[in-house]
């Protein structure tokens, strides 16, 4: 198999979906390896190390897309490079369907398949591709969330942990998922006072067996966001609904109940995000402010820190990755029905019945079209 791996063109978008191990593996295994130039760049890994581990390197993006079988991303293709997907070929990235009809409905044109990291599961109903990149992004939601509560970042001059005879942030943390309990820890290693809401109430009974004393823990009810809304100073988005849009929780006028200056981060925005006032932004410009609150939503936060990210992210696609060479997509997902969910578009098919449901589409179960 011809496996090809482009340079991402996201904004400010640092990572790279394949390792140099990863050609190795590939390339002993009897397969073709095509890296973009410069492609691992901004993870620090230069072209000579793909280059020596039996990849070789390719000028343009459109050369690797006409010539691989399987296409290896991080991002959602973007429009320049829809063009460049065709019939036949495989597509393995993040895709984040429900965000976007456009991206949704231009690449189901193309014929693609189209494998979305967020929505494979593992053999315990967990998402070991969207993970890893949920642990990057909610550990960093702190650490923006406290840049820009300083006052030269328009901010309320709030410092998380306090001092002696200062109270600390108080930080709110919608949904307990991975991010939302890395997002705690952290925040909680500041020192700040941390309140984390979600509607499963065994996880919040979890959450609460391992965090530290500065994290409460409450149910995720209309009452208990606005009252938590009127307190804080930093909000951190960190809801998700696998391979669907996520749910609005914070209404515009809600940002009245806000303090002036307070910071929120959201990091749903890739599924939309779970504030009525959030539209997605990019590392280079990355706030902007409605009802004197500042928003925080870059569409792809652990792009900023691209060599933890592409290493922590590869850890776990890759042996994805070297299934479909090896086995053929067919036959890899029909041995892991956990695989077979990644699969959104198939044969010109909507696959996802999330997504489906989010844009009024029309969709079909993968192993009613699979050949």
């Amino acid at each position: 198999m011809i496996v090809g791996v482009p340079r991402e063109i996201k904004t400010d978008e640092y990572r790279v979906a394949m390792l140099p191990v990863g050609v190795e593996m590939l390339c002993q295994a009897g397969h073709r390896v095509l890296i973009q130039r410069e492609a691992g760049v901004g993870s620090g890994i230069p072209d000579q190390d793909y280059l020596s581990n039996g990849a070789e390197i390719i000028e343009t993006a459109e050369e690797i897309f006409a010539a691989a079988d399987l296409i290896i991303k991080v991002k959602e293709p973007l429009e320049p490079e829809w063009a460049m997907l065709r019939e036949g070929q495989i597509l393995f990235t993040y895709c984040h369907f429900a965000a976007d009809e456009k991206l949704t409905r231009d690449v189901l044109a193309t014929g693609v398949t189209a494998v979305a990291y967020e929505t494979l599961r593992g053999p315990k109903g967990t998402l070991p591709l969207l993970t890893p990149m949920s642990e990057v992004a909610g550990r960093m939601s702190v650490q923006e969330g406290a840049k820009y509560l300083e006052r030269p970042q328009e901010g309320r001059g709030i410092l998380l942990g306090g001092v002696p005879g200062v109270a600390p942030a108080h930080i709110v943390i919608l949904g307990g998922g991975v991010v939302g309990k890395n997002a705690a820890q952290i925040a909680a290693g500041f020192q700040a006072d941390v309140n984390i809401l979600d509607v499963n109430v065994d996880r919040l009974r979890y959450l609460e067996d391992i965090m530290p004393a500065n994290v409460n823990t409450l149910y995720s009810d209309r009452h208990n966001i606005v009252e938590q809304l009127s307190r804080a100073d930093l909000v951190i988005g960190s809801v998700l609904i696998p391979g669907a849009k996520a749910p609005k929780l914070v209404t515009q006028d809600d940002l009245k109940l806000m303090k002036p200056g307070a910071v929120i981060v959201d990091v749903a925005v890739d599924q939309g995000g779970c504030f009525e006032t959030t539209r997605p932004t990019t590392h280079s410009d990355p706030t902007y402010i409605v009802n004197e609150i500042i928003h925080y939503c870059v569409a792809n936060m652990p792009g900023a820190v691209g060599r933890t990210s592409t290493y922590a992210l590869c850890n776990v696609t890759f042996p994805y990755v070297m299934k479909i060479a090896e086995q053929g997509l067919i036959e890899a997902v029909s041995v892991d029905l956990g695989f077979a969910e990644a699969i959104n578009i198939h044969a010109g098919q909507l696959t996802n019945q999330a997504v489906a449901e989010t844009f009024g589409m029309e969709w079909k179960n993968f192993s009613d079209i699979a050949t």
